[in-house]
């Protein structure tokens, strides 16, 4: 993940074909130590390809991924909204209302 990411900052930054050297100086900038064949492999997938292309490509399969509860990963950039106002709710539903007596009873035993 760390050669796609140093990958995607070359191209931000204004590189629209990171080398393997590119990519090395930005590892070695934060410590990291690149494995070649992964390095390699990454530049030979995404060599000649446009990143924002790749990019919405990603996005696209992603909507196609469980993401293990309800609500489904959409491209749509309105199409947070309804779950982020919904969170809420749910937490409230979550919550447990406890007596002070057994707050008591569990500090009690923390102590």
């Amino acid at each position: 993940m760390c050669y796609v990411a140093s990958y995607l900052l070359a191209t931000f930054g204004g590189n629209s074909s990171p080398s393997a050297k590119d990519i090395k100086k930005i590892l070695d900038s934060v410590g990291i130590e690149a494995d070649d064949d992964r390095l390699n492999k990454v530049i030979s997938e995404l060599n000649g390809k446009h990143i924002e292309d790749v990019i919405v490509q990603g996005v696209g399969k992603l909507a196609s991924v469980p993401a293990g509860g309800a609500v489904a990963i959409s491209a749509a950039p309105g199409s947070a909204a309804p779950a982020a106002g919904s969170a809420p709710a749910a937490a409230e539903e979550k919550t447990r209302k406890r007596s002070p007596r057994s707050q008591m009873m569990t500090w009690d035993l923390v102590v």
